[in-house]
Parts: C-alpha cells; structure tokens; sequence
C-alpha cells in the first residue's frame, strides 16, 4: 500500500481548508496531523523556517507549505483529476483573480465573523484551538494558551482594517457578496462551471473554515445564501455528484465567450471591494522597494509584513498590513494576463475594463516576489 501524505494544520484553518478540500476531492490519501503536535512544532516548523500552516508531507519525507504552492505540487504530479487551470487561458486570469480576492480580500470579513462574535463562537472556537495548542495541558494552562493564540488573531484582525466603527459596513458588503455568489450558484455546481478550479480554492478558504464553520457566520450562510453552503460542501468531498446528479470527470466549464451575467457581477465586487486596497498595497510596496534598492537584505522574509498603508474602502479610511505574499498571489494573474496572445489579452482587458478591474491588469512592482526555502523573497 502507498504511503498517504501527512497534512499538517488546523480544523478552524482558513489555508488548511483549502488544501484539505483539494485533497479530499481528488482522493489523495492523506492522514492529517495538528499543527500544535509535537512532531510538528519541534521538526516540521524547524524544517520549514517557521511556525506556519498548511505544510504536507510527501510519502518520500519532502515538505511542501503554502496553500497554492501545494495545489500546484499536485497538479503538476498528476493528482487532479480534473486540472485546476482552465484549459482557456483568458479563463485563467479570472481563475487567479478569485483566487487572489478569496485568500486576500475576503479577510476582513473572516476575521469579524470569527473575534467579533464571542458569545456565540467562542465556546466552538476554544475547542477547534487544540488543534494548535501542545497536548497534555491542565485547563488552567489550555485557556492560557487559547486566550495568548486567539489574542493574537483577534489583534490580526484590526490588522486587516476590522475596527468598530468599520464593522457594520463589513457586514453588509459581505452579505452583498453572498447574495451575488448565491445567484451564481443558481445554474452551476462551481465557480467556472462542472468542476473545481483554483478560483474555487481561493474562494473556499475563508469559506469553509472561518465562514461556514464558526457559527454566527455558519448560520447567516445557510439562511441566506445555502447554495454557498451546499457549494463548501460539495468543494469538501470526494463524491461526484450534485445533488443527486453525477458528474462525470472533465465536465467542461463555461466558455470566455459564454461568461454568465452572475460571473460579471461578482468580477465588479471585487473591483469595488478589493481593488482600492490591493492597488494601496502594490503602491507603497513600489515606495518600500525605491527606497530599499536591496530588498533582500532590507526585508526579514519570517516577518512577512513590511508595514501598513491607509486606503478609502466604502466611505471609510482604514489601514491594513502589506506584505509580499499578496504580490506573490497577484503575479498569477498578472504573469497569466503578460503569457496571452495579443488578440486574447484584448479579450481579457475589454472584460475588465467592463467591470471596473482593468487596473489590476497594470499592478507591477520593480521586484518580483519568488518562494526559496519556504520563504516568499524578492527577486
């Protein structure tokens, strides 16, 4: 019998989330393994440089970390059964722009929905943290652990701009966004179409783990948007079928040429809710960088922040932390955009420009960010 992968990571883990779902429907044979076991935090964590989630390991001992970096370890040796890259390139680029806007942009309203809602989280939310915390412990040591690891998170949170006085806004553009995510679902079992992409993955780490698993967001999801639900849990299993229908391995998605209205209008929330923000980011990165002419020795790569910027999001002025992993997500959708033929990058700009997104297209820095050694560094 084949040696199963080991994942290393966290139940309530918005990054493991995705890596698990990948796994799971395409039937690779993995145990799983917290993240606050001792194997992980004395030999996996020192392995890898740093204490971070989801890291998997490979039957012949290899570690690979970083959630899309794993997806693409297991594309390229053969495990999807069906590619998580549209075989359209024009569809790749809007691949990659929800994959970027699912693991960056729907932050804001992970973090609230999980630390703002204590009386009705946080009792689930003490039980999914043993997954990180080292076994053995008396109560009185457990809860110290919890409230030094939760305290930390609910910090991340006012990181990300979730301040009070921003919260109500983050509410209701979240459930703007359910309604718009409902609607698509209506006519199609996943984002694209009759199979997962890694659009599909973006959207689903902060989907499942902290939305549909916490229970103030979980409620809100299956009350006002259950085809969001149905669609976490058809992401989360390895059974091919729909509600009863089957679906065949290689179904095809939708064509560029056939993007559905329900798809254009999630492309223009992402222009209002995202865009103003990673467009401040790559900003003073470019300022970070001219200023910092050898990044690589100016940048501690464990740190992963390089400080802070300000940006105008619905009416409000809020301020999140900039870091070179967003770089990392956006260079696949730009670096998709740069490797179309003229004649489809015209496809793909007028596309944009008709949602408002044709400014990401343009989103460069002097540097490229590149991973060595389980590290983003710059180039």
């Amino acid at each position: 019998m084949t040696k199963p992968f080991t994942l290393y990571g966290m139940r309530g883990s918005l990054y493991t989330g995705k890596v698990r779902a990948y796994m799971r429907y395409n039937q690779v044979p993995f145990k799983e393994v917290k993240a606050g076991s001792d194997h992980f935090r004395h030999v996996v964590a020192k392995e890898v440089g740093r204490w971070i989630i989801p890291v998997i390991e490979t039957p012949d001992g290899d570690y690979v970390q970083d959630g899309s970096v794993i997806l693409d370890y297991f594309e390229d040796n053969g495990y999807s059964q069906t590619s998580i890259y549209p075989s359209d390139p024009r569809l790749k680029v809007i691949a990659h722009l929800f994959e970027l806007f699912g693991g960056e942009g729907l932050l804001r309203p992970a973090m609230h929905y999980r630390w703002n809602f204590d009386e009705t989280n946080l009792e689930f939310l003490k039980v999914a943290f043993e997954d990180v915390i080292p076994d053995g412990l008396d109560a009185k040591t457990y809860e110290e652990f919890f409230l030094n690891s939760s305290g930390k998170m609910r910090k991340a949170a006012m990181f990300f701009g979730v301040t009070p006085e921003v919260q109500p806004t983050v509410e209701s553009a979240y459930q703007e966004f359910l309604g718009l995510f409902e609607a698509h679902m209506k006519e199609r079992p996943f984002l694209l179409g009759g199979h997962p992409t890694i659009g599909d993955y973006g959207l689903f780490s902060p989907l499942y783990a902290h939305l549909a698993r916490d229970p103030a967001p979980l409620h809100l999801m299956q009350t006002t948007a259950p085809r969001v639900h149905r669609w976490t849990e058809r992401m989360n299993m390895s059974e091919r079928y729909v509600d009863g229908t089957a679906i065949k391995a290689g179904d095809d998605l939708f064509g560029f040429d056939t993007i559905p209205d329900t798809l254009r209008a999630l492309m223009r929330f992402v222009a209002e809710d995202y865009l103003p923000e990673i467009t401040a980011h790559i900003a003073f990165t470019n300022n970070w960088l001219a200023e910092n002419p050898d990044p690589a020795t100016a940048y501690d790569p464990k740190s992963r922040f390089l400080g802070a910027t300000t940006f105008e999001w619905r009416g409000h002025q809020i301020s999140s932390i900039v870091g070179p992993y967003r770089n990392l997500l956006l260079q696949r959708v730009t670096d998709s955009f740069d490797g179309l033929s003229e004649a489809h990058k015209g496809d793909v700009q007028a596309l944009f420009g008709a949602v408002g997104l044709n400014g990401i297209l343009d989103l460069r820095s002097p540097h490229r960010v590149v991973r060595k050694d389980y590290l983003e560094v710059w180039e």
